[in-house]
């Protein structure tokens, strides 16, 4: 607690009223506080007027903030209060918008990411911290998700057709896959806090949301049909399941008893997912039990070897049901009788009788099926045998079947919200998992294959013993303890699937990364995901009908495969971009093992099937471009979007080598438009033409210019950005927009011209609208400024210049005839061939045919001229039909009268229609002042300093613009060399609009500015009478340099 200290004076205006009144007011509003002080008690002599009262007052000396990340809204008087004591008055400024460090540290501090997985509503709204530790959270976790259904059901099948060898070198790579997929893993979830979504929110946040959405979609599928594999696993351990006769009942008995288990285990995970959770260590002491069981057989065969028959027909197993003696024939003291075998492979029960080909060719013998570990029968069993005719088996087909095994590797990093300390745990945790479960898995591939008959590990579903699994006549003490321990264990798995599954579905939906998936991001009120358990016990229901777990296998290999192949591809491309924020707890990784990885996982996927490898790419690339087409925007600060600016940097870097040569050549247009008071686009027509000139595919920048100070006009700034945005959107303009702001538009243009663009990326050609109205006197600054732009773009830039822009197609418009005339005065380049051919690749001017006029003086052989133009245009190979035009070079009286006319009132505008500076500066009085001294009078000094004009002439004397001035313009004569270029301009035009009136676009030669300033009006002028009378006319001028070639 301190003290506040508060004066209180009595002012001028107040009435009588004491002291010790203002101290009872006081006190009254702190009744119930402390007590007042003795010297208020006691009634103490009354303080003196206007003497001070002082008021202590208890109180916090650091208020706290109700939240660091949130602008506080208080008062000003509040304020000082909230920030005295803190000693910071130099950063009161930044603490208004940003939080103090002790703030910022305290809310890290107290943040909880949310947990993933499968708490209910009640449970999440507990608040205690997460106390799970690496064995609870991540190494039995994953231990239960590895360990699964293929050890106990096909792990002896494999070892019998692949040999010792044979299957570990699978089980080699398929663990070593898994094993660099966790270092890779590891790196990427201790690189930060990994909230909900597990291995999901780790690869679209490191590789972006298209990349993201799409193997997000690709592990739900495969976590889905994981769940399918397990409940026909479950099935199959089910004696009762296994008694049908015949490959199609027995497939139908899968079918009826599947979709029976998977819509209980449905029922269970909708009404309570804490059940499957209090569940889970019950399934994973079945899967322990199981092992342990497993190891004590093995241990008691070099003991005692179990006494275990099998009855062979040649090679194969015969199953023990239907006869009780394993021979052929038995001899009596009757002689020699059939038995119930002979009669199952013959015709009548006499030895005479007719049998089976491979029952009278093969003997009948009885061994042992389980030999011991000290029999050596391990020789035998070292290399691979494959059938040919009764099961189709093949190595790849053994990988695809095998590597579900090895899968469940990410159990720990789903569980990252659980965990007391998720960025040691996970990495700990999934690697020792991942080396418990290969030293199983590698030692139980030779212990099978030192224990058992080769024939018996070849009896897929246990006909030769008895219809017992083969794994379970190993273990002890009773087969039972592998059946049920299996049947539990495979259970779990599939609820695990059930529970697991909807939940990744619900965060990519949530994410809206997918818009056909948001309704799955919905649920029960208590954040279950009804709809997503929904579709997947249907997608659940695919994989049943399948009915056969070898044909289910390959298929979840391939998205488990494809989700590790992309979480080796976040690791490998984070590390190589050395990305600021890469900075990863788990220091044991390095890109050449995910790249490593990478390779693993994508030849498994081959390797197990090669069409589902494809189907499986198609549908991930199928989801990718529909996330990267409808999908939301959204910034993660991922890997491809690091690896854009690393590769555009490389490329920019690369461009700054040199010009491109002439054939790479492209217009990268710099497109200026202007707004208006609202920052809305005046000419929107000339983003349709940019879109239509874009055949070329190269850079384009469309900008404005604000007039303005850059602070007072950042809101504007911004507005116009936004409308430059939406209307490139609307036209489908691919590029940037820029907004430049100055003291003048003039400048900011300038700026603009300039700036634009980055390194070698830069614009070379300028698109900018003809200024309508630019004779009405309050345009002058617009053409003046339209010149200003022309000139900026004379040293090295390609201007294009559209008059009359809204009579200019849409994109939605289409000429369905017309031609596209090109009038070639001079060479610029080739920019005038260029452009319509440019033109006619979209499909607005697609069916207009190009027409090129070229102008012959008196000395030309226009025969000559016209023949060497087409061989020219063959060269460049452009179809285009070619006219030579000759023009008379006598200059009519007409033109001396338009010339005068321009002149006069180029000057009549200069002397009348000055600016509002220049009406201040240049008054007008009378020419002879009789008394000098009224000319420094004061009031009218500042007006009478006299100025130099923008030609750079001195001011005229201050008669000019008398009535006697006016009638010199009147008498003037016209400047030759203006006349000359009228009548250019006049004769021209008449040539033009006589061949191409009816022209859809008409593309000419666009004279440069004067060099004299003085003749910017005139200018302006003869570009409005050289293209008088046209409806669409596109002025073209050069950048300087050859932009076609006829060299290949």
């Amino acid at each position: 607690m301190s003290s506040q200290r508060f004066t209180v004076s009595k002012s001028e205006g107040e009435g009588e009223q004491s002291a010790p009144d203002i101290q009872g007011e006081v006190n009254q509003l702190f009744e119930g506080d402390e007590p007042a002080t003795s010297s208020a008690k006691d009634g103490a002599e009354p303080a003196a007027a206007g003497a001070e009262v002082i008021v202590v007052l208890k109180g916090e000396s650091n208020p706290k903030e109700s939240s660091p990340f949130i602008n506080s809204s208080d008062a000003t008087a509040e304020k000082s209060q909230q920030y005295d004591g803190k000693h910071m008055a130099l950063f009161e400024e930044e603490m208004d918008t940003s939080p103090m460090v002790s703030s910022l540290l305290s809310s890290l501090a107290n943040y909880s990411n949310l947990p993933q997985g499968s708490k209910e509503h009640e449970e999440a709204e507990n608040n205690e911290a997460p106390q799970l530790g690496t064995l609870m959270g991540v190494y039995l976790p994953c231990i239960q998700n590895i360990f699964g259904v293929i050890l106990f059901l096909r792990m002896t099948w494999l070892v019998g057709i692949g040999g010792v060898i044979g299957t570990f070198i699978i089980v080699f790579m398929c663990c070593s896959t898994t094993m660099l997929t966790a270092i890779s893993m590891s790196a990427v979830a201790t690189n930060g806090v990994v909230p909900a979504g597990g291995s999901y929110y780790m690869i679209s946040r490191s590789l972006g949301p298209e990349f993201g959405g799409a193997v997000g979609i690709c592990f739900y599928l495969g976590t889905t049909f994981a769940g399918a594999m397990y409940i026909l696993g479950a099935i199959e351990l089910v004696p009762q399941a296994n008694k049908a006769r015949g490959r199609g009942r027995l497939l139908n008995n899968m079918r009826v008893y599947g979709t029976i288990l998977l819509t209980s285990m449905a029922t269970v995970v909708f009404v309570g997912v804490k059940y499957v959770n209090k569940l889970a260590l019950v399934f994973l002491a079945c899967v322990i039990l199981s092992i342990v069981a497993v190891y004590a057989g093995v241990i008691k065969t070099a003991i005692d070897p179990p006494i275990f028959p099998v009855c062979l027909l040649g090679n194969r197993t015969l199953v023990w049901k239907t006869f009780d003696v394993c021979a052929k024939t038995l001899e009596t003291s009757n002689g020699t009788i059939t038995t119930q075998l002979w009669q199952m492979f013959c015709d009548s029960p006499y030895l005479n009788a007719t049998c089976d080909k491979y029952f009278a060719a093969n003997n009948v013998t009885e061994i042992q099926g389980i030999p011991g570990i000290t029999s050596g029968i391990m020789t035998e069993n070292l290399f691979s045998t494959f059938y040919e005719k009764d099961i189709t088996s093949f190595f790849t087909l053994l990988v695809g079947i095998y590597f579900p095994s090895v899968t469940g590797i990410m159990a720990g990093s789903n569980r990252s919200g659980d965990l007391r300390d998720a960025q040691k745990s996970i990495p700990v945790g999934t690697i020792c998992a991942i080396t418990t479960t290969t030293i199983v898995y590698m030692s139980s591939v030779i212990l099978f294959g030192a224990c058992i008959d080769g024939v018996v590990l070849r009896d897929k579903f246990g006909e030769g013993v008895h219809g017992n699994l083969v794994i379970g006549t190993l273990a002890w003490p009773s087969p039972w303890v592998i059946v049920i321990g299996s049947f539990f264990s495979t259970c779990g798995a599939g609820l695990q699937s059930l529970t697991g599954a909807p939940r990744l579905l619900q965060a990519i939906a949530k994410d809206g990364i997918v818009p056909a998936l948001r309704i799955f991001g919905h649920g029960k009120a208590n954040g279950e995901p009804t709809w997503s358990l929904l579709l997947t016990a249907c997608i659940c229901e695919i994989g049943i009908l399948i009915a056969s777990l070898d044909a289910v296998a390959p298929i979840l290999s391939m998205f488990f495969l494809m989700c590790y192949m992309f979480v080796n591809l976040a690791c490998a491309l984070q590390t190589l971009l050395r990305t600021p924020n890469w900075r990863p707890r788990f220091k044991f990784y390095h890109w050449t093992l995910s790249f490593l990885g990478m390779s693993l996982c994508l030849t498994l996927m081959f390797l197990c099937s090669w069409y589902y490898a494809i189907v499986a790419m198609v549908i991930a690339g199928s989801i990718y471009k529909y996330i990267e087409f409808a999908g939301a925007e959204k910034e993660w600060g991922d890997g491809i979007r690091g690896l854009s600016l690393s590769a555009a940097r490389y490329a920019l870097m690369r461009l700054e080598e040199g010009q491109p040569h002439t054939k790479n050549w492209r217009p990268q247009l710099l497109v200026l438009v202007s707004t208006d008071a609202e920052q809305n686009i005046e000419q929107p027509r000339l983003l349709s033409l940019t879109n239509q000139l874009k055949a070329g595919k190269g850079l384009t920048i469309v900008g404005t210019a604000l007039e303005g100070t850059y602070l007072a006009n950042h809101d504007r700034a911004q507005r116009a950005e936004q409308a430059l945005r939406k209307l490139m959107e609307t036209e489908k303009v691919k590029g940037f927009c820029q907004v430049t702001v100055s003291s003048n538009l003039r400048d900011a243009t300038s700026h603009l011209l300039q700036a634009s663009g980055l390194g070698g990326l830069k614009h070379n050609a300028v698109l900018v609208s003809w200024p309508c109205n630019w004779k009405q006197g309050d345009e002058h600054q617009h053409w003046r400024n339209f010149i200003a732009c022309q000139r900026n773009t004379a040293a090295h830039l390609a201007l294009l210049v559209p008059k009359n822009i809204s009579a200019y197609p849409s994109n939605g418009e289409r000429f369905t005839e017309g031609h596209i005339d090109v009038w070639w005065i001079v060479h610029d380049g080739g920019m005038l061939m260029l452009l319509p051919f440019l033109l006619r690749q979209h499909k607005v001017w697609r069916k207009c045919k190009m027409r090129i006029f070229t102008v012959a003086q008196m000395d030309d052989n226009s025969i000559q001229m016209k023949k060497d133009l087409t061989t020219f245009l063959y060269h460049l190979r452009i179809d285009a039909m070619v006219e030579v035009v000759e023009m008379v070079s006598d200059i009519s009286a007409y033109t001396y009268e338009k010339t005068l006319v321009m002149e006069q009132r180029s000057q009549m505008l200069k002397k009348i229609n000055l600016t509002k500076t220049e009406r201040e500066r240049e008054p007008c009085y009378p020419r002879h002042p009789t008394h000098p001294e009224e000319v420094q009078s004061p009031g009218t000094q500042v007006q009478m300093t006299w100025t130099e004009k923008c030609d750079g002439e001195a001011a005229k004397p201050p008669g000019a613009c008398t009535p006697e001035g006016l009638k010199d313009i009147f008498n003037m004569k016209p400047n030759q060399f203006n006349v000359r270029r009228m009548h250019t301009a006049l004769r021209l035009n008449e040539v033009v609009v006589k061949k191409s009136s009816e022209a859809k676009l008409v593309l000419l030669n666009m004279p440069g500015p004067p060099k004299n300033r003085t003749g910017d009006e005139n200018y302006m002028e003869f570009l409005e009478v050289l293209t008088e009378g046209l409806n669409r006319v596109l002025l073209v001028r050069g950048g300087g340099r050859e932009v076609i070639t006829i060299y290949s």
